[in-house]
């Protein structure tokens, strides 16, 4: 019988063979749902054409559904006191590609990007992938269910959704239950795909700056626009020259807004 991890007798007995202890610190929760775990791969929409890269691959629960998809699977692991039960599951299927270490520090790509992503990495991951060329086609994304809600929101409800929407079209695919998991996390989780726009939908001519300027924005993002610029030693006739309110909020801009604002501040700034 092949061993599947998705089914949680299976997974118990693994991690035990192994001697594994899940870190919480580490944002170790694994699917114990093989229905859940097939919709995730199916959702990702990979072909037999594809390369995949998946970010945080555990022990394989993900790795062998998408390894019966694509034509090549790079599954990257930071956690090596996995890498023994990763390899007992993934067998010698000769299109998966085992690589120990920190996605954050790889230079490894994939046309499709899959994985269940833990909250402290996502918004390092996001930039990591998205921020320079070449950038995967499309991001498959298990995530906390406020971050999924937070990326596909329809106006700026934070610096991530900025940094996400910038460089894709997002999608709320379905909700995943925390009984799904184990150990059980305490929220519920999200599928989010996020498809790759073919160039920015802000055109800027320095990328970091933007980001930098929506960044410091958002530090005072309880504050009406008008305030926080008078603050960062910008006037109010900037906003009233770009027609935005000064009585709004960071949160409400519109991708358009934050480009019309941040070229007519930058503008004020190189007089």
């Amino acid at each position: 019988m092949t061993l599947d991890p998705a089914d949680a007798a299976q997974l118990e007995r693994l991690l035990r063979r192994h001697r594994i202890t899940l870190q919480h610190r580490l944002g170790q929760n694994f699917l114990v749902d093989p229905v859940i775990r097939d919709r995730v791969a199916a959702e990702a929409g990979v072909s037999a054409d594809d390369e995949v890269l998946e970010v945080g691959a555990g022990v394989g629960t993900l790795t062998i559904a998408l390894a019966a998809r694509a034509r090549h699977v790079r599954a990257v692991e930071l956690d090596r006191s996995l890498f023994a039960a990763l390899r007992e599951v993934v067998g010698d299927r000769p299109n998966v590609e085992l690589i120990a270490g920190d996605i954050l520090r790889l230079n490894v790509t994939g046309e499709i990007v899959v994985g269940n992503i833990p909250y402290n990495l996502t918004g390092a991951l996001i930039r990591k992938l998205l921020d320079h060329a070449p950038r995967p086609k499309r991001l498959s994304l298990v995530v906390q269910k406020e971050v999924a809600e937070r990326w596909t929101a329809p106006t700026s409800a934070s610096l991530s959704t900025v940094a996400v929407q910038v460089f894709a079209v997002p999608r709320l695919v379905f909700t995943i239950p925390a009984s799904a998991f184990t150990p059980e996390p305490r929220v519920d989780s999200a599928l989010v795909i996020l498809e790759v726009r073919p160039k920015p939908a802000v055109e800027v001519d320095d990328m970091d700056r933007f980001f930098r300027f929506v960044e410091s924005v958002f530090q005072l993002r309880r504050k009406q626009l008008g305030g926080i610029l008078s603050r960062q030693g910008t006037g109010q006739d900037v906003l009233n020259h770009v027609g935005i309110d000064p009585k709004r909020r960071p949160q409400t801009l519109t991708l358009p807004e934050w480009e019309n604002l941040f070229r007519a501040v930058n503008r004020g700034h190189d007089r």
